[in-house]
């Protein structure tokens, strides 16, 4: 894996099962690998114990005073904090492309066949399909890239098609630290962020061939786990609502078994500029152009 890129994953709470590192070299990953810890953090030790120098730990306070939390009741809870100190810590570390991974990760795969019908294949040369959605990124002006979940193949229509782009950007963000910008909103910090900047018009796109396979929320003990069994995902999803209110709203998702969710109308959320040379010229006093 080239040298000035390198692979975050973001912890708290579960020294002892860090699963994205091992799915991470099964995959056939071989570039740098980062354990991000805050220092709040009662486990850290264990941490430093299992992965040495691989352990890098930022100020959760420092973050919290210099970024919008959106709110003012002080538990820090959150990968927020992480996520925003990424972009100084790969600077720290001397690369300019990373890639941030939640810690539970048991699975990268393609969703892919060769006939672009959708399947699920573990991938095996992670580096390959890294360094393919690296040079990617590079060569379009987007803030973001990342990997599609699971649920964003649900109501796809069935027609099985997974070669698709989504102007989001879920869970594994990579980055360049040339291309800078904040997570906002201590809760749902993702879609709070590309809901918020893309209405600004920068672009975040998830590329629908590769996918993330992830332990379900809230059945994972440690990290995010506790602060959304306690606020509910009503709060969770209302973050979002009080960033882009012109686009996300609150909702039932689910067939049987419905939930509270947030809901994004893309026609508000995703800004459509025309180049500039697509301009019609001015009318003539005649009314002729």
């Amino acid at each position: 894996m080239r040298d000035d890129f390198c692979a975050f994953i973001l912890t708290h709470g579960r020294p002892d099962n860090v699963l994205t590192y091992r799915t991470l070299r099964r995959a056939g990953y071989t570039g740098k690998i980062f354990l991000i810890i805050d220092d709040e953090d009662t486990t850290r030790q264990r941490y430093f114990e299992q992965f040495g120098d691989q352990v890098l730990v930022f100020s959760k306070s420092d973050i919290a005073s210099r970024f919008d939390e959106a709110d003012n009741f002080g538990d820090r809870r959150s990968i927020f904090y992480a996520r925003n100190a990424c972009f100084e810590l790969a600077e720290r570390v001397g690369c300019q492309h990373f890639i941030q991974l939640d810690d539970d990760y048991h699975e990268f795969q393609f969703r892919v066949g060769p006939d672009l019908d959708a399947s699920y294949s573990p991938i095996r040369a992670l580096d390959l399909v890294l360094d393919e959605m690296l040079t990617y990124y590079r060569s379009i002006p987007a803030v973001s890239i990342a990997m599609a979940q699971g649920g964003d193949f649900l109501g796809s229509g069935g027609d099985g098609n997974a070669a698709w782009l989504k102007r989001k950007a879920m869970n594994s963000f990579i980055c360049s630290t040339d291309r800078p910008f904040q997570f906002v909103g201590r809760i749902n910090e993702d879609v709070n962020t590309y809901t918020s900047l893309g209405r600004r018009g920068e672009l975040f796109l998830t590329i629908g061939a590769v996918q993330l396979g992830q332990k379900q929320t809230q059945k994972n003990a440690g990290g995010m786990t506790e602060l959304y069994l306690d606020s509910g995902t009503y709060v969770k999803s209302f973050y979002s609502v009080m960033y882009a209110p012109s686009c996300v709203k609150i909702g039932l998702m689910g067939a049987s078994h419905k939930r509270l969710h947030h809901q994004v109308t893309w026609n508000n959320a995703a800004v459509k500029i025309v180049r500039e040379h697509h301009k019609k010229s001015p009318l003539t006093e005649s009314g002729k152009r």
